[in-house]
């Protein structure tokens, strides 16, 4: 599926969320949805930070399942399809 396809999932208002940079989401000016791309970089600090405030339970993340990295591969076919929801941990 295209990423101009998925931009039609997206809600009325909504917004897209590129992290591939050489793969920007189109806006759809007619439903007011609009795209960002947004560049991660490592930084243990705040990285830090975010777990303090997910044990405080200041953050909170929905985490649907655990899987074995050895299903990593089923996972990305089943992502492909739409039809991951929330946050899947996989444990090495």
């Amino acid at each position: 599926m295209s990423i101009t396809a998925l931009v039609r999932l997206v809600r009325d208002g909504g917004i897209v969320v590129s992290t591939t940079a050489w793969i920007p989401a189109p806006d759809d000016v007619i439903r007011g949805v609009r795209s960002v791309v947004v560049f991660v970089r490592s930084d243990a600090e705040k990285l830090a930070e975010l777990v303090s405030l997910v044990d405080e339970g200041v953050l909170a993340l929905e985490v649907t399942r655990r899987i074995p990295l050895t299903e990593l591969p089923a996972l990305h076919a089943e992502a492909a399809e739409g039809l991951v929801v929330g946050k899947v941990i996989v444990v090495p």
